[in-house]
């Protein structure tokens, strides 16, 4: 029943908003009683908060298994973790919604968890380009704390935009980002 709590509030703050979905908009979509919710949940912050760390936790979880593949260089694992936040769009698009637009509805003793994994997650992905340079594969006169928050940026925003069914896949637009990336825009002489 908790996971059930979770999905149907995941489509409810999707569609409505966090504080637009009231408790009662929860249990009457699942047809159980106020009692049911608050077996599960303190309040509806402590359910946005695991809403948001169950989001969290999925990206940490699959950029360690990148990160942590010494038989890849840099370039192929920074094209793999952008691929994995791409990918996670098709089956994560709600959640991941919620966890940009709704983070600012988490009161300070939720938000601090989910602030530090998110954290965790820029410095992960960091360490990954400071990596690259270190080892020559990117160049070396790189500012790698800008470079990973504008690749967060890149990836991030297509959370709201991106139909993993349309016309450009998951892989290709990875592809592209990679390339814009690593390469810019510019003509190639």
């Amino acid at each position: 029943m908790r996971q059930k709590i979770i999905d149907k509030s995941i489509g409810l703050f999707d569609r409505k908003g966090f504080t637009e979905t009231s408790i009662q908009d929860i249990v009457d979509e699942l047809e159980v009683t106020k009692g049911t919710f608050y077996y599960y949940f303190k309040s509806k912050q402590e359910l946005l908060r695991d809403i948001h760390l169950g989001f969290i936790e999925y990206l940490l979880k699959h950029q360690e298994v990148i990160i942590s593949d010494d038989s890849k260089d840099s370039r192929t694992k920074l094209h793999d973790a952008i691929y994995m936040i791409i990918h996670s769009i098709k089956h994560r698009k709600q959640s991941a919604r919620i966890f940009f637009r709704e983070m600012r509805n988490l009161g300070p003793e939720y938000l601090e968890q989910n602030v530090e994994k998110r954290d965790q997650f820029r410095k992960n992905l960091q360490g990954l380009i400071e990596e690259g340079i270190s080892k020559g594969e990117f160049q070396s006169d790189l500012n790698a704390d800008m470079i990973t928050r504008g690749i967060l940026g890149v990836t991030n925003w297509s959370y709201y935009w991106f139909n993993p069914e349309g016309s450009v896949s998951d892989e290709e637009l990875a592809h592209i980002y990679l390339e814009m990336i690593l390469n810019g825009i510019n003509k190639k002489d």
